[in-house]
């Protein structure tokens, strides 16, 4: 099969059966379509003429890339490299995988950067709350941090999400949903917001379930909550770096020291594996010893 329809068919598969995100699926189409040019430049067109030398030439070169690339992107690169022919091979589209004995870098683990409580209720109470757009700041950062939501779930809610009192439904990665309480704090700046500003800003566009509008009544954008968050974090004079996972983070990381066990955690955030949440235990620890040292009279 020629390369860019096996390209077409394996965005279909990923779109429609695996309910990937499009942030995701954009990524895909990137770093595959990068991928499908590099093998026109050699005149390979079609999917039976990739072998294992050719896909190990690939990652090599991408490799010794200047500026060397970073080990996530190579390792989403790679992702992305074997996923497609591990799928051409299963739908019988190729004969085999040349991409099998492709191993992923390893990456290093970052640990999650998490603002303090201060600094969480400072960034909290920066937005106006005699402004209109202030008290819609206010309700997204609430809601964020009160659920450890991603970004791109808060604008992406509906009025209708709200409905069920002091629980909401989020729909995540792969349009997974989950349930998550919300604390009063959240529900009341989320109640102020819904009637006293959200009917003025939606009467300035077309009427949208959403729950989040811009001054123009058209839904929140992932890139308006940032610019929300980042404007909050300069007035509460936040020196660390606040990017839109902060406030996730920090959700995070505050209930396992606040005695919360991981998997409920687990369950909040959203992650298919409690692995990907343990790596909020080490901050945890962290704080441990912070305490041990500080406290117990034998520790220095």
């Amino acid at each position: 099969m020629q390369l860019e329809r096996a390209l077409d068919a394996y965005l279909r598969h990923v779109t429609i059966e695996r309910g990937l995100s499009e942030h995701t699926i954009a990524a895909y189409r990137r770093d595959l379509g990068g991928y499908l040019e590099w093998l026109d430049a050699r005149g390979i067109t079609s999917t039976d003429a990739v072998t294992a030398t050719v896909v190990g030439e690939f990652i090599a070169e991408r490799s010794a890339a200047e500026p060397p690339p970073a080990a996530t992107s190579l390792a989403r690169l790679q992702s992305a490299v074997r996923g497609w022919h591990r799928f051409l091979a299963r739908e019988g589209i190729a004969q085999d995988d040349p991409s099998a004995r492709l191993r992923p870098p390893k990456t290093p683990q970052r640990l999650p950067k998490a603002l303090t409580i201060d600094q969480v209720e400072r960034l909290l109470s920066a937005p106006s709350p005699d402004e209109p757009v202030g008290i819609r700041d206010r309700a997204l950062l609430e809601l964020l941090y009160a659920t450890g939501a991603r970004v791109s779930e808060v604008v992406s809610l509906d009025v209708d999400d709200l409905a069920h009192g002091d629980v909401l439904r989020l729909r995540g990665k792969g349009d997974k949903e989950r349930i998550v309480p919300v604390g009063s704090y959240a529900r009341a700046a989320v109640d102020a917001y819904l009637t006293r500003v959200r009917p003025g800003l939606a009467a300035a566009g077309r009427a949208t379930a959403r729950l989040f509008l811009g001054v123009r009544g058209a839904p929140l954008s992932r890139q308006s909550a940032w610019l929300i968050i980042k404007a909050a974090a300069e007035k509460a004079q936040i020196t660390a770096e606040v990017s839109p996972h902060t406030l996730r983070h920090s959700f995070a990381t505050h209930l396992l020291q606040g005695g919360a066990d991981v998997r409920v955690v687990q369950e909040l955030l959203g992650h298919a594996s409690v692995a990907t949440t343990q790596i909020y235990t080490h901050v945890s620890v962290d704080t441990l010893r912070d305490v041990y040292a500080t406290s117990h009279p034998r520790a220095r």
